[in-house]
Order: structure tokens, then sequence, then C-alpha cells
């Protein structure tokens, strides 16, 4: 419903519904009937306003009750999400967003959220016969991928604990091997894993960590997760920043509704997915989920286009202190930096997408980034990009790299992201750690300040891209300059010089 000003603040729970149904548009289905067919992993905004929405849909229908969503998650901030959850019901307020309107409702597709750390129960709970899909949103960070390499780290820490004591395990991977295991002993078909997250090849990627894991303890159990489980690729879309004090007054002050960890998102959403459900899945093709047989096209547009294009305006505008996305998208400089790197660098070296105008598609996102009721923050575009600018933008410039194509841009993208990492802004004011990995980032983008190659060295993350005397060459012209002159001089001179006759066409 749209937004009703003046109203009292009514705590958001299940016996306030009913009296809550004239502020915002709330479950038309009993929840009590509700029975769980979905584990999810990694209970946060973006699950809420995207997969449990599309739910939320398809239980209004009146279909597939029998496909409710059991939370679970394995770290500190899972529990925090738990508790503000179990204190309404499992209720969620999502507030959707255009640049004329906003419109409240209240979803309810959540049947519980099992205590993170509680590794019985959520491997009891994976056992059940009734869980047909495990599902993950533990962002891109979280499937221990090497960056330079882009597969599976099996040396990673976490990853060598849990092989080593398979039976108590602490990550996501080992709960789900856990779970499979237990499975395959009572002669229980295994569930499908549905990876949510930003990734290239998501169900791949979430494959090769399942099995590569068991690998370590159990190569026969490895060989037949390979066999047995399905992993479908996945492309998922919508804009959702982080919640705070702000979004929790506006849905106070604008609709009287007192929710504990609201979603504020955009009015746009897409999922597309390959449809591969042996166990089975809800119909969700009949609330706007697009089933494929290759999800690749729609993966490679989403992340190259819309995720670059974040990478891209991200950190020119952390370092001229810009607070919103829809500021630096009023910013001429910055609008004018990511429409010529979208159309001179990204989008040529696109895979075409089937029935997609790619440059059509780049509009509408450009108009997303653009809406100021989103209030997406450009902290959080910036946040960890040593897993980020490998999938984000390392790709394309790797593929122009191959084709002997400019890298002007991207290459100025990388040396800003540089720039940002020595942790100070144009105006001298400090950046906060943003990054899991800040402190070795730093350090590389302060010894870079004199060497630009310190910043390429991280071996890890710049792989083959930061060994090619081309890219060394643009990135440290690019870096001196920005430290020489400053990123508005250097933005200025970049979208201002002579464009690449034919790099931007269609």
């Amino acid at each position: 419903m749209r937004q009703k000003p003046d109203m009292a603040p009514l705590r958001l729970s299940a016996a306030n519904l009913e009296n809550l149904a004239d502020r915002a548009a709330v479950p038309a289905y009993d929840r009590a009937g509700l029975k769980a067919g979905i584990l999810h992993f990694g209970v946060g905004n973006f699950h809420r306003a995207h997969q449990a929405l599309y739910l939320d849909d398809l239980f209004n229908s009146g279909r597939d009750h029998d496909w409710a969503i059991l939370g679970a998650g394995v770290r500190p901030a899972d529990e925090d999400m738990r508790r503000a959850l179990a204190g309404q019901d499992f209720l969620t307020t999502v507030v959707e967003q255009s640049a004329g309107e906003s419109t409240a409702r209240i979803t309810g597709p959540m049947a519980g959220f099992l205590r993170p750390g509680d590794a019985a129960a959520i491997v009891d709970a994976l056992a059940d016969p009734a869980i047909r899909i495990v599902s993950l949103t533990i962002t891109e960070g979280g499937y221990f991928i090497d960056p330079g390499s882009g597969r599976f780290d099996p040396t990673h820490p976490e990853i060598v604990a849990d092989a080593r004591q398979p039976q108590a395990p602490k990550t996501v991977f080992g709960l789900i091997l856990a779970g499979l295991k237990q499975r395959r002993a009572r002669g229980i078909a295994p569930f499908t894993v549905m990876s949510c997250d930003n990734l290239p090849h998501n169900g791949h990627v979430t494959r090769e960590a399942v099995a590569g894991l068991a690998r370590l303890s159990d190569p026969a159990f490895a060989d037949w997760i390979i066999e047995a489980v399905a992993f479908p690729n996945g492309m998922v879309d919508r804009i959702t920043p982080a919640t705070g004090e702000r979004e929790r007054r506006v849905l106070a002050e604008s609709f009287g509704i007192e929710d504990a960890w609201p979603v504020f998102c955009e009015d746009f959403r897409q999922w597309v997915l390959e449809d591969n459900f042996p166990a089975g899945r809800p119909a969700l093709e009949r609330v706007g989920v697009e089933f494929v047989a290759d999800v690749s096209p729609y993966e490679a547009m989403k992340i190259r286009i819309l995720n670059g294009g974040h990478a891209v305006i991200a950190y020119p505008s952390g370092l001229l202190d810009i607070h919103f996305v829809h500021e630096a998208m009023a910013n001429p400089l910055i609008a004018a930096f990511l429409d010529r790197i979208e159309r001179e660098e990204i989008i040529p070296v696109v895979p075409p997408v089937p029935g997609v105008d790619l440059h059509a598609y780049y509009r509408r996102v450009v108009e997303r980034f653009a809406n100021p009721k989103i209030g997406d923050t450009v902290r959080r575009l910036c946040l960890d990009g040593s897993n980020r600018q490998p999938k984000f933008i390392l790709p394309t410039v790797a593929d122009r790299l191959r084709e002997g194509r400019p890298i002007a841009g991207l290459a100025l993208e990388v040396a800003l992201w540089c720039r940002y990492c020595f942790g100070v802004t144009e105006s001298g004011a400090a950046i906060a750690p943003n990054d899991p990995n800040w402190g070795r980032l730093q350090a590389a983008a302060r010894a870079a300040r004199a060497d630009p190659m310190a910043w390429l060295a991280m071996e890890d993350i710049f792989g083959e891209v930061g060994r090619s005397n081309v890219f060394r060459a643009a990135f440290a012209e690019a870096l001196k300059a920005l430290w020489r002159d400053g990123t508005e001089a250097v933005l200025r001179r970049y979208v201002e010089a002579p464009g690449t006759p034919g790099n931007g066409q269609s």
C-alpha cells in the first residue's frame, strides 16, 4: 500500500496483522498452514526483498504452501537477524520505492529460523525429507574462492578446519555436507542447492565448494555429490540497501509500522534460473521467475553491466565524499565516466543475450542507479572490493586484453579503487575499513603511491591481468595522475578525450 502519514506506529506482529492491513498489504494466506520446503542460509535484506518476496507472491496466489522458508546461518550477525525476526513472528515489511512513490507490504513466507551455531539442529533440518531446496545468500566473499584463479580454495583455514572435523561443521558448506551425508545414509533423495548470490556461474561455484570440501575428507562422497546433487545457476537482481535508523524512522513515520529490521528496495526485480530441480520446486514461473536452459548470458549481462557499473561509480564517489548513489549519478563527471566506460569498454565485450538489447538494459540500469528514493550508499558499493573486483571488473579487462581492445577506462577504475584503499578522501577525511582484507589492501595502496606495481603484485586478486604489460602501463599512468592531479581532473580528462571509433556501438 502507498504511504499514509500521521498514523501512530503499530508494532509488526502476527497479532497486529489485521490492524496493519490498512497501512500495508498483508499476507492473503494462512501462515499456520505453511510447511518448510526450503532451508535458506543468509537471511539478509536481499533475500527478504527477492527470493522471499517471490514466494510470498506465490503463496498469495494460493499455491505451494509446502515451500515455506526455514532460515539458518553461521555468522554472529545471523543471530541478530534471527532475534529481530523472531520478535515479530518472522514477518518482514518490504518497502518498494520508485522515483514517484513508495509502497509497503508485509511478507510472511518464513516458517522459522534455526539458531546460528546450533549445528545439530541445522543438520537435522537438512536431513528432513520435506526440505527439497537449500538456498544461499552468503555474499560473494562467502564461497572461499581464490580471487586470482577464480576456483575454490581448499587451503582456507575455515575449510581446513571443517575437513578435519566433518562431524562438527562450522561453515555453510560443512553443514550442507553433513545434511547430504545423513540423507544418503537414510535413503532420502538429496536436496537441490541453489545459490542466490551475485557470482558468475553461481551454481558451479557452489558445487565446487561443496564437493571440494568433501574431497578433503571423503573423495568418494565428493564424487557422489557431483553425480547426484543439482546446483542450478541463477541470476538475481534487485538493488537493496542496508537497513539503518533512517529506514526504521521512514517506515514508522510514513506507514505507521514499527519493524525491527525492515527492507527498503527499488521497484525492479529479476530472477533467471536454470530449471534443474530433481527434488521438485515451487511454481515460481507463475510469479515472474524466468526459467531457462542456460543462464550464463543473463549472468554476464547483469554482473558486468550492473555490478561492474556500481564499481565504476563507487570509488570516485567515495573519494569525493559523496554519500548516496543517486547523488553520485547527479554528478556530471561521475555519470559521464560511467557512461563512457559502459558504452566503450564493458558492453562491447558482453556476450549477446536472447531477446535483450544491451544498451536498453544499460539505460534502465542508469535509471535505477539514479532513483533518489532508494537511499543506497556509496560506501556499500565500495565494500569488499577484494572479492568483487575479480568478479565484476577484471573479467572484462581480461577479455579486452585478449582481443587487443583499449582498457584506459577500466584501468582508471582499478586505480580509483587503489586510491580509495589508501584510506583518505580528496578532502582529507579518513575512510573507515571497508573490506575483509582492508589491512592488506591499505598497505599495498600506500606502497603503490611510489610504486604502482605494488598494487598489481596481489597475484591472488589480479592474476593474468596484473601480469599484462599493457594493463600495468595503463594502471600506473592512471594512478600517478590521480595522485598528481586529483580525482576530478583525471575524470574530466578521461570523459573529454576523443573516443575510440565504433567502440560504443550496439
